[in-house]
């Protein structure tokens, strides 16, 4: 569970440093949207410490940890351009999300109610993460891209629907 805490703190300043600097079309609704995801990821990272330490765990959110022990890639420095600031959010989103299904079944063999913690926020990650994600979607170049039919292919094989093979 630390590992999830650390991913969901960074992504909370990420998302924060996004927020800031972000620049170009669509700024306004992006701005807006990118506080949505930023409340969501600090108020995730609570729910995770408060059960933590309901079942005796001791979270540890200091800067220097959350730094030297996430997952998600820094940020750039300065002013992004909204359609990178999209990839770039969606892509840490899902990175949290890799780490909460890497940990998962460990939590679930220990405590199914802290795995019933994880799939809430999971399954709202995931729904912040498509629907960001969709701000650089089209469906005409979807459609014509080898890169994106492969992912499709790729996934369905494994069980997913496009949604999944898309944004990951």
């Amino acid at each position: 569970m630390q590992k999830v805490l650390v991913d969901l703190i960074e992504l909370h300043i990420q998302g924060k440093q996004a927020h800031w600097n972000l620049l170009g079309s669509n700024f306004r609704d992006l701005h807006l949207q990118l506080d949505e995801i930023v409340d969501a990821a600090r108020e995730f990272s609570d729910e995770v410490a408060e059960r933590m330490r309901a079942v005796y765990l001791v979270p540890d959110g200091r800067s220097n940890t959350v730094a030297t022990e996430t997952s998600l890639v820094q940020f750039p420095a300065g002013p992004v351009e909204t359609t990178s600031v999209v990839d770039l959010i969606v892509d840490r989103m899902y990175a949290v999300v890799d780490t909460m299904r890497t940990v998962h079944d460990d939590v679930d063999d220990e405590d199914p109610t802290t795995a019933d913690v994880l799939h809430s926020i999971l399954e709202r990650l995931e729904q912040l993460a498509w629907m960001t994600g969709a701000e650089n979607r089209h469906p005409e170049q979807d459609a014509s891209s080898s890169d994106t039919r492969g992912r499709d292919e790729d996934a369905m094989a494994e069980g997913q629907d496009r949604v999944g093979a898309v944004a990951n």
